[in-house]
């Protein structure tokens, strides 16, 4: 080859990388600066003000400090959290006002809290999806919560029939069945120290509502339910190890011990899962009768050429175990919590039951649903402390939302639930106050008929396990108030924090005294 032509092919050569290179670097720039500006620009437009936009980082390493800085300092029962857990926000919305703009990373997100915009994000799933699943929380749960579009529906149509009441009937033995194992271990322990002994019942709550989903997912498959949720408990805390260095490109791909570990459990509990839900679509094709436990409804509700693969199937059985799990152990532990420094609503509850049902009565569907003090309690301690603190959405083109405003694509919807919960202008002056009066009339009343009230979420994407987690919290309460009474042990800490949804960092101690 003559010297010219490897001249020609050299600077053709360098060409391809100057291009590539500048390609790259133009993106980089573009993602870590250029954008950002560019849509800061456009909601200043929209007469939004925000956290000015820092290169690259946004607001993130500003969030981290002030989370570290709120978790050092003391706080009472009585007192506001939430800049304990949401500090940025709750400081941005301060600054700028009720709807206002943050950075999370490069990423605008727009803090919506009116009620006309909040139904006006909720209502459209289609203009405001969920944002994208990160790859690493897929190895511990994807199903219907976190699906988009066509899977989204036809999920959302099969599995609703899950959750009606007459199948949440036949689920009330196995509710009576986990409770009544708890409450037994918990005799023991108070019998032992005479009548009254401190038990932390966080733990104790965490496994019951295991021990819930176990007996409700898979019914005579108890036992190897069981071991899959345990093993997805593990995951639960694996994956947010992992999440907490997401932010280093290709680390989900290292083989870290972690991460290693991680595909391990996500192969394990599929493998499990799938044997499970065989073994029961080869009965169900023999012609036996379809058993009334999650699995079997579900598994006869997706009869038919439009149904879920069986690898559907298994998704939603995970997702069904966190969301089912972890609602509703934070729901009761709150309300615990709550009854123990509100001695007159436990009394109040106590007498209800006792009237409705007796001291030593089974409860049944229809005095639970009979229970209306004790939904009063449960909404309000959902008001105070739900599970869930924010909702986000993501905005993929220029979309109007309300009356008066545009966000441009790539930006995020952030619903600060907690905050809207503790907005005095919608609930009162007393809006830090436990007072489930509040609730007397229903929610409609509390509310205004305003989209202010959201534990489960709102509008078509709404939890459909709802009804499940709140017939499954008033049994336990049942049983717990039948047989003792209870107060904050001197030892409680009064620390709420998030690990995905709303805990009591150092536990629960309450004293209690056998009735």
């Amino acid at each position: 080859m003559s010297d010219t032509k490897i001249s020609a092919v050299a600077v053709a050569a360098a060409v391809v990388v100057v291009t590539t290179v500048t390609v790259w670097i133009w993106k980089g720039l573009n993602v870590a600066w250029l954008r950002p500006k560019k849509n800061e620009a456009y909601l200043k437009r929209q007469g939004l003000s925000g956290t000015p936009f820092t290169f690259l980082v946004g607001d993130i390493k500003r969030e981290a400090s002030m989370v570290e800085q709120e978790k050092s300092r003391p706080i009472n029962l009585t007192d506001d959290y939430t800049h304990r857990v949401m500090p940025l926000i709750q400081q941005t919305v301060k600054d700028h006002g009720k709807t206002s703009y943050m950075w999370m990373g490069p990423i605008a997100s727009v803090i919506v809290t009116k009620p006309e915009h909040i139904k006006d994000v909720l209502n459209r799933v289609y203009d405001f999806p969920k944002p994208p699943v990160h790859p690493i929380v897929e190895l511990f749960a994807t199903g219907v919560a976190l699906y988009e579009g066509e899977k989204w529906s036809k999920h959302r149509k099969i599995i609703n029939p899950s959750f009606h009441l007459e199948k949440l009937k036949i689920m009330i033995p196995a509710f009576y069945e986990s409770c009544s194992e708890m409450i037994s271990k918990w005799e023991k322990l108070v019998t032992e120290q005479g009548s009254s002994n401190e038990i932390d019942v966080w733990p104790y709550l965490g496994d019951l509502t295991s021990d819930v989903i176990s007996r409700t997912a898979f019914g005579s498959s108890y036992e190897e339910g069981k071991r899959i949720f345990e093993l997805q408990e593990e995951q639960g805390r694996r994956v947010l190890k992992a999440l907490e260095l997401a932010f280093i490109p290709g680390m989900r791909f290292l083989p870290t011990k972690n991460n290693l570990r991680m595909r391990q459990i996500n192969k394990e509990v599929k493998s499990r899962l799938r044997e499970i839900i065989m073994k029961r679509q080869r009965g169900m094709d023999t012609g036996e009768a379809p058993k009334n436990d999650l699995l079997g409804i579900l598994l006869e509700s997706n009869s038919g050429d439009h149904g879920m693969s069986i690898e559907d199937v298994v998704e939603e059985c995970r997702l069904f175990h966190f969301a089912g799990q972890e609602t509703t152990a934070v729901l009761l532990v709150w309300t615990m919590i709550m009854l123990s420094h509100h001695q007159k609503w436990q009394d109040q509850a106590r007498e209800e039951i006792l009237k409705v049902i007796g001291k030593n009565n089974k409860p049944n569907f229809d005095a639970l649903s009979r229970l209306k003090t004790m939904s009063m309690i449960l909404n309000e301690v959902l008001r105070l402390y739900p599970p869930g603190i924010l909702l986000g959405r993501t905005v993929e083109k220029e979309t109007k939302l309300g009356e008066d405003m545009t966000l441009p694509g790539g930006a995020q919807v952030v619903i600060p639930v907690l905050m809207v919960h503790r907005d005095p202008e919608l609930w009162g002056e007393d809006v830090h106050e436990f007072n489930p009066e509040r609730f007397a009339d229903g929610i409609s009343k509390a509310t205004k008929n305003q989209v202010s009230f959201l534990p489960f979420g709102w509008g078509p994407r709404f939890c459909p396990g709802q009804n499940f987690a709140l017939m499954e919290a008033k049994m336990a309460l049942v049983l717990i108030l039948q047989r003792f009474s209870f107060e904050l042990s001197p030892s409680y800490t009064h620390t709420p924090h998030t690990v995905l949804t709303l805990h009591p960092q150092f536990g629960a101690p309450l004293i209690f005294h056998m009735l």
